[in-house]
């Protein structure tokens, strides 16, 4: 009985170990990844497709390696253009790592790699671009300097196992001190062109205020003179008229001209008139014809 017993046990024993070296024997590898196989410290193989593969347990070790396209953020660094102008670039690049044997056995692993490639990255951008000019690398030829640089990156990574994918350049500054002082020139020259604006305008608008005041005295002078044109004219057609009306009657004319000398200067508002009673204004009062009394002729 007990000899059963010991051999169940010897026989789990057995099998649960034959369970976990078997389950130690699988490894996954994963969409995003790729496996490289160690066997005692020297790699062995790569496993690039994803699914359930095997290794030797206790010999055997795996290495997981991304696969995806990384990032490797650069911090700015200070270039020297080709027309001695200083200027601070941020450029970043993006890389795969395509041959995983090689880059075990270059640089190890992504921290290591992100190490080696910014290096590699400032060689690139200080060559580039201390062979251009500062507006080439602000704006007229910065596609064209991007490609040169990302083609020079990919040409020293290969060693690495790694392909570069792309390289941008995200900003181009100049440096503080250069950025204060063509702020201040930039801010110099445009007071210069405020003052002579303003200068401009305030001498365009007393040339517009001395036209006006001209065009005014002008305009004036032109209607006083039309005014007394008119009015000349006026007087000459009155006069026209009384000569004609005396020249047709004479005696009405010196009655319409008696009367209106009585409506001006006769008036309600106690008019006083020191005339003798038969004067020759007051004649039209004693004769409706406008003749004076003889000395005989009744009142």
């Amino acid at each position: 009985m007990k000899g059963n017993l010991a051999t169940g046990l010897l026989v789990a024993a057995v099998a649960l170990v034959a369970l976990l070296i078997g389950y130690s024997a699988l490894f996954t590898v994963y969409q995003t990844e790729q496996v490289l196989v160690v066997r005692l410290g020297q790699p062995i193989r790569a496993v690039t497709e994803s699914g359930l593969s095997f290794k030797i347990p206790l010999l055997d070790s795996v290495i997981h390696i991304d696969k995806r396209i990384l990032d490797l953020e650069n911090p700015a660094q200070e270039v020297i253009a080709s027309d001695r102008t200083r200027l601070v670039v941020d450029a970043f690049a993006r890389y795969r790592i395509n041959e995983t044997l090689k880059f075990y056995q270059t640089v190890g692993s992504v921290e290591d790699a992100n190490l080696r490639l910014t290096i590699l990255l400032n060689s690139a951008l200080r060559r580039v671009l201390g062979e251009a000019i500062a507006t080439d690398i602000v704006r007229g030829k910065r596609a064209q300097l991007m490609a040169l640089v990302r083609e020079q990156l990919e040409n020293e990574a290969k060693s690495f196992g790694i392909s570069v994918v792309d390289v941008r350049i995200r900003h181009v500054n100049l440096p503080e001190q250069n950025s204060q002082a063509v702020y201040q020139r930039m801010q110099t020259e445009r007071q210069r062109e405020a003052v002579e604006f303003r200068a401009q305008g305030s001498q365009r608008s007393q040339e517009i205020r001395a036209k006006a005041d001209r065009d005014v005295t002008v305009l004036i002078a032109q209607a006083a003179s039309t005014g007394e044109q008119v009015r000349g004219d006026g007087d000459a057609a009155r006069n026209r008229i009384y000569a004609e009306a005396y020249r047709r009657d004479p005696d009405f004319f010196a009655f319409y001209r008696t009367m209106q000398a009585y409506e001006n200067g006769l008036h309600a508002d106690n008019t006083r008139m020191l005339l003798k009673p038969n004067s020759e204004f007051f004649r039209y009062f004693g004769n409706p014809i406008g003749k004076a009394r003889g000395p005989k002729e009744p009142r």
